[in-house]
């Protein structure tokens, strides 16, 4: 009776009776011989025994056992444990590398479709399996099996003869934001990581990018107006009071340009109260064609859609839109401020009118302009496009706005 056998009919309470006697001198040993004194039990028994030690060492020793048992102890493992054992911990905590899992199903060119459904049925009873990878004496990886090829193959092919050679993989230093651009055509449930050498190092299934990728998109909302993206509903409130605080305080002395800038002017507004009752109608208008723009230029950073070259392009575009939105707007903007200066009887209804229609239509043209412009800027300067970048984009917005409002009607009326 073999190893084996004998494990199969003891008791569980005997295996970790077994597992707690044999710890102490596999600790002693080196991975190579904590390996030789492991390889002749049962895998399962093997995968208990190492999520006894540090995950250090048990990676150690885990790397000295043959590629085919390795998977069998790996699949035998508890999923928290099987993360533990991939060497993820050194990459970026929002890298491929960080977020990888363990390759299991993973064989040689050679072998056969029946023996590669012989031992797929160790696997599929502990874990979930998408693809087979097919790596060569190296662990490069060389191909992808899907089940279906599988299903349709005869039983002697080989599979090097059914799988999709040379397939894509992403590395694990990749950011996922770079991964989730690489994989937008690519819709597929797992993709292979590899290194430099094309070694396969692990997996990562595509809904953990699209978890990411939706995460990533909902924090821009925050990011926009100083909120971190470290930031939970959950998050104590004196950390959340460190995060935002410091971007108000900015946020209130680039307030106070705004505030100049009316002071400036405080004669030409009492001269004409008019322009007082409709300054935060232009102020509005121009700040959420800003803002619009802003959404569309970082939603096209984040996807990948704004290749190199094409910032220019964006900015005409942008401009060219904040122009015909202002001068649309600005029509009825400057209908109604006819006629409230007419029912208040100014004589300068009809100059008036003409102000706010340039006004409207200039501020919204400059809005578009730094809309788009702002975070190319911040990218450029290798800072997050996304940070603060609306408390940027509308203290601009009002002094323009303000200033070539009120200037316009000081110079016309």
């Amino acid at each position: 009776m073999n190893l084996s056998d004998t494990f199969d009919a003891t008791s569980d309470e005997a295996i970790r009776a077994e597992i707690k006697a044999l710890l102490p001198a596999l600790v002693d040993r080196s991975p190579g011989e904590a390996a030789r004194m492991l390889q002749d039990y049962p895998e399962d028994f093997i995968a208990g025994m190492l999520a006894s030690l540090n995950p250090a060492l048990a990676q150690s020793v885990l790397e000295r056992f043959p590629y085919d048992q390795r998977q069998k102890v790996i699949a035998g493992a508890a999923p928290e444990t099987r993360k533990q054992w991939i060497r993820n911990e050194g990459y970026p905590e929002n890298s491929v590398g960080h977020m990888m899992e363990p390759a299991l199903a993973v064989f040689l060119p050679e072998t056969t479709v029946a023996e590669a459904t012989r031992e797929l049925r160790h696997f599929v009873t502990r874990a979930f399996i998408t693809y087979i990878f097919v790596v060569d004496d190296k662990e490069r990886l060389r191909g992808v099996v899907a089940m279906r090829e599988m299903l349709l193959a005869r039983q002697n092919q080989a599979l090097s003869e059914i799988m999709i050679a040379d397939p894509f993989y992403l590395t694990p230093e990749m950011q996922l934001v770079e991964a989730m651009k690489a994989t937008m055509v690519r819709h597929y449930p797992v993709y292979p990581v590899c290194n430099k050498e094309c070694k396969l190092l692990g997996l990562i299934r595509g809904q953990m990018l699209f978890e990411a990728e939706t995460v990533e998109l909902s924090l821009q909302a925050g990011t926009m107006v100083g909120v971190e993206k470290e930031e939970r509903l959950t998050t104590p409130w004196p950390r959340s009071f460190r995060f935002r605080h410091p971007w108000l305080q900015a946020n209130l002395f680039l307030g106070f340009l705004a505030a100049l800038v009316v002071g400036y002017f405080q004669g030409t507004i009492d001269r004409l109260v008019a322009l007082a009752v409709f300054l935060p109608v232009v102020i509005g208008q121009s700040s959420n064609t800003g803002v619009q723009t802003l959404a569309v230029a970082l939603r096209g950073m984040t996807l990948g859609e704004l290749k190199s070259g094409q910032e220019f392009g964006l900015v005409m575009k942008e401009t060219l839109l904040g122009l015909l939105n202002g001068a649309l707007t600005g029509v009825s903007a400057a209908l109604g401020m006819f006629v409230f200066a007419s029912m208040q009887k100014s004589p300068n209804a009809l100059a008036l009118a003409f102000v706010i229609f340039v006004a409207m239509a200039g501020s919204c043209l400059i809005s578009g302009i730094f809309g788009a412009t702002i975070p190319l800027i911040l990218r450029k300067l290798g800072t997050d496009p996304a940070n603060a970048s609306s408390i940027v984009l509308t203290t601009i917005t009002d002094v323009c706005t303000l200033a070539v409002f009120l200037g316009l009607a000081t110079w016309l009326i």
